[in-house]
């Protein structure tokens, strides 16, 4: 199969690039290394683009048996909410038009940051929390998703907290578990909001890939959750750490520098419509994926270049 991977150069996009190369699938991805790097794509063999898929003249040769759009300004924190909500409305609408022009099915990236802090766990159809530009602009994707599914194949994710391999280039918006584990290998005090009471659904990469993949053959064009059903605290969290770093730091609190409007404290998924649509359900639980994810990066390295 040929398959079209936007944002290939970054986390998620670059461990499904390999996965399904690795799986014998002819793979192109595309990236403008905005926040993607080209280290995460080590051992890759197929075809690599340069470009932003937001652009109004954005073309591509070839054709594609599914795209799969992981391609986004993916921090909420982002300095310029307008080029936020415009790239990644933009972006997709493109990747609708080259779907339907190839006949594709079309996999794309949403969140569940859309959620904001309402009810847990939280289901997909409960009402929306907007708490950023970059939750407006997945939100308006799904809107546009949901008026094409008796159309085409299209499959919307709302990725819960991902970590895992390829994750250090995205800086400030990586996950909790890659810079506490940072800072406590360096020996470090973990800094955590006043009182590590802050709770989140950690997904290993891994399992976001399974489901991504497996979003290939849902039953029908869906939008669902993407994560483990069960939520771990940042003081949970540390201690976790703690186990596989042999390390027995104190947390370091400090007050929380974001107006609660704009912060989400909470996240955890129902996971009914994953099992049930995509038949996904995660394999690995918190513990197993640190791991993983540790010895994977004793190996290639802590530092965020």
């Amino acid at each position: 199969m040929k398959y079209l991977v936007t944002g290939g150069a970054g986390f998620i996009g670059s461990n499904l690039a390999l996965e399904f190369e690795k799986q014998g699938h002819e793979v192109t991805i595309i990236d403008n290394l905005l926040t993607g790097n080209k280290n995460n794509l080590n051992g890759f063999k197929g075809e690599f683009k340069e470009a932003d898929v937001s652009n109004n003249n954005f073309k591509i040769n070839g054709r594609f048996d599914a795209i799969f759009h992981e391609a986004a300004i993916t921090d909420p924190r982002y300095p310029n909410d307008k080029e936020t909500y415009n790239k990644n409305v933009q972006g997709f609408k493109n990747m609708i038009k080259l779907a339907q022009k190839n006949n594709a099915k079309l996999i794309y990236a949403s969140t569940a940051s859309l959620y904001g802090n309402g009810k847990v766990p939280m289901q997909e159809d409960q009402k929306k929390e907007l708490l950023s530009a970059y939750g407006s602009s997945k939100w308006d994707m799904d809107n546009m998703a949901e008026k094409l599914f008796d159309k085409m194949h299209i499959v919307g994710l709302r990725y819960f907290n991902v970590f895992g391999p390829r994750e250090k280039y995205k800086g400030r918006a990586a996950s909790m578990v890659y810079h506490l584990g940072k800072q406590m290998k360096e020996g470090k005090n973990p800094r955590i909001f006043k009182f590590g009471e802050q709770k989140r659904d950690h997904i290993y990469v891994k399992d976001a890939v399974d489901a991504t993949i497996k979003a290939l053959n849902a039953k029908e064009s869906c939008i669902v959750n993407v994560g483990t059903g069960t939520a771990t605290t940042f003081s949970e969290l540390i201690k976790v750490l703690s186990e596989f770093l042999g390390k027995n730091l104190e947390p370091e609190y400090f007050d929380m520098p974001y107006d609660q409007k704009t912060y989400q404290s909470n996240t955890q998924a129902d996971t009914k419509k994953a099992k049930q649509f995509l038949g996904f359900k995660a394999k690995w639980d918190l513990k197993e994926g640190i791991k993983d994810y540790f010895n994977w990066l004793n190996k290639n390295g802590w530092d965020n270049e």
